[in-house]
């Protein structure tokens, strides 16, 4: 029997509270998308400094090219971390996360609203802290943006003192910030499920986005206390990271990176469930293999607690560890490739329709697979030795974080628009956004695969000591033409986005007659989500069903239409 959802009536009550200090996990998601989009401008401008140092080193603008050595470290240092922690995990788990999970489970909000409101404005002061690091005397960290020992810690750059003591400040925010939107995740979505909503009846990306958030709270105790260590180390003088005072700096290695490589699942999940989500609407089948993925994401989760040390192969440790690590690497890349597989074959045979959301998705599955098999190079100890100080690394990186971030990113935000904002974006400025973008992103990254097996070493300002390179040289720099053009290509989506707010077609309920239960209410959802709590009868991916009228049935239906009309 459907029961009636009860909702606050205090969140209609004037702008601040309906806007600003909201408890609305819609507007937080808005808020959290702003967030990112805005850390994502500041990255990207940063990436066009990287890159033009790289390219034009002999440019006489401060007497070592673009920007200087310091410079470009702390803009190296700058644009990993806002590009990580303050743009891809505001998009896939922030705002995804806070607008689908309540209204995919069937739930009226967040479990905990006010701990949610609390949690993006931490990410707020966060982001103020991490940029404010540019303006203190010393200017940004340029310890890199993993904070090497001894680089980050005392008596090194004491010139950037207060700017790595306040990298390391806003990083414990953002963790902060996020450890607390975990914890309303994972209560949404087990204990606020609407009956008949099932473990095996959730959409894959709530399953993907709880999956990063299990793995993100069980990662990053460690790096936080790695991080008060070695604040302690630059404020205090202790000796955790000191060898003269009986501390170690790989310590601060295996911290960092028993978080590190768990967190690029934390941001590559989201963005692989929205794929899938996004290759079932618009092949009109069922994902394959669904249990198979679910499965695939757990096993994944629990390897990526027992592969870190594939970055150290180089660092010193003790090197009979490298084959069971190397391993691992071989193993973990086993459950991706069943998802990558399941994603082809939910493709096979389907009736596709090559909108907007589409394109991104398969954007960013074709290059996603450049990026897993290139690792898997890396993930050989023999291989490694060479290729880790290069710009191969580089490359496979963001090979990697690229299409689930960024392509995915924009796969999500072209689907969930309409029901984010009530309206269509354009679909023809979506085309030309993507294509520019797909095109671009391989024309930066492609030539750096190409300097990584050549020897070009990163962290270096210029390679102008390094002869063996200079013939490589053209290739800095037909990078750094593309990366301009890859910034520009962003243009079209920000008049898209801004324009489709007040121009775009009314969407309606369910523009792409998908099957989830955000897609039957309205556009945007009222507070509250739903008039009547839904009930669940069936899967979320029930495409194309032979008794149907229709090739979609939404998981609130409680029968086919044609199953239906025949029993009457």
């Amino acid at each position: 029997m459907k029961t009636m959802v009860v909702v606050d009536a205090h969140e209609t009550a004037g702008f601040w509270r309906q806007y600003v200090f909201s408890t609305d996990h819609k507007m937080i998601a808005k808020q959290y998308l702003a967030i990112s989009a805005f850390m994502a401008l500041v990255g990207g401008l940063l990436s066009y400094l990287i890159r033009s140092q790289l390219a034009w080193p002999e440019k006489p603008v401060t007497g070592w090219g673009f920007v200087g050595p310091d410079a470009y470290n702390a803009f190296v240092t700058m644009h990993g971390t806002i590009m990580v922690f303050f743009v891809a995990m505001p998009l896939l788990l922030g705002a995804m996360g806070n607008f689908l999970i309540p209204l995919m489970v069937g739930a009226p909000d967040m479990a905990f609203p006010r701990l949610n409101r609390l949690s993006v404005w931490t990410l707020f002061v966060a982001s103020i802290v991490l940029l404010s690091s540019f303006f203190v005397p010393g200017g940004a960290s340029p310890a890199g943006w993993t904070g090497y020992v001894p680089l980050s810690d005392v008596p090194a750059y004491t010139g950037a003192f207060w700017g790595i003591n306040l990298w390391l400040v806003a990083l414990a925010l953002e963790f902060a910030s996020f450890l607390m939107g975990g914890v309303n995740f994972l209560t949404t979505a087990i204990n606020m499920r609407a009956p008949g909503m099932t473990l095996w009846r959730l959409p894959l990306i709530v399953w993907m986005q709880v999956s990063a958030s299990v793995i993100f709270l069980l990662s990053v105790g460690p790096l936080i206390a790695g991080a008060v260590m070695l604040f302690l180390d630059r404020t205090f003088h202790t000796g955790f990271f000191v060898p003269g005072k009986g501390g170690d700096p790989l310590l601060w290695e295996h911290l960092f990176w028993f978080f590190g490589h768990p967190e690029v699942y934390v941001v590559a999940l989201p963005g692989f469930g929205a794929m899938l989500e996004i290759f079932s609407v618009f092949s009109r089948k069922p994902v394959f293999g669904y249990r198979t993925i679910v499965y695939s994401t757990i096993a994944a989760g629990f390897l990526s607690f027992v592969v870190w040390a594939h970055h150290m192969f180089v660092s010193g440790m003790d090197p009979r560890l490298a084959a069971p690590f190397s391993v691992t690497t071989i193993l973990i890349s086993v459950p991706f490739a069943i998802i990558v597989f399941a994603m082809v074959a939910t493709l096979w045979r389907g009736s596709i329709s090559f909108e907007t959301p589409m394109l991104f998705a398969l954007g960013g599955l074709a290059t996603f697979i450049v990026g897993g098999v290139t690792g898997i190079f890396l993930g050989s100890e023999a291989a490694d030795i060479y290729f880790h100080g290069t710009y191969f690394v580089v490359a496979h990186f963001h090979y990697t974080l690229f299409p689930t971030v960024i392509f995915g990113g924009f796969a999500a935000i072209y689907y969930w628009y309409p029901k984010m904002f009530g309206r269509m974006m354009n679909d023809a400025l979506g085309k030309l956004h993507f294509w520019l973008t797909l095109v671009f992103f391989n024309v930066v990254f492609i030539p750096l695969f190409l300097l990584g097996i050549g020897g070009a070493p990163r962290r270096v300002y210029t390679f102008e000591a390094y002869n063996f390179l200079k013939p490589l040289q053209p290739l800095n720099v037909i990078a750094t033409y593309a990366a301009i053009f890859l910034l520009l290509a962003q243009l079209p989506f920000l008049v898209n986005f801004a324009w489709s707010l007040a121009r775009g077609k009314v969407a309606g309920r369910n523009p792409w007659h998908a099957n989830t239960l955000e897609w039957t209410t309205d556009s945007p959802p009222p507070h509250g989500n739903f008039d009547l709590q839904p009930v669940v009868y069936r899967d979320p991916y029930e495409y194309s069903l032979p008794d149907s009228s229709e090739d979609w049935l939404p998981q609130s239906q409680p029968a086919a239409p044609a199953v239906a009309a025949a029993a009457d």
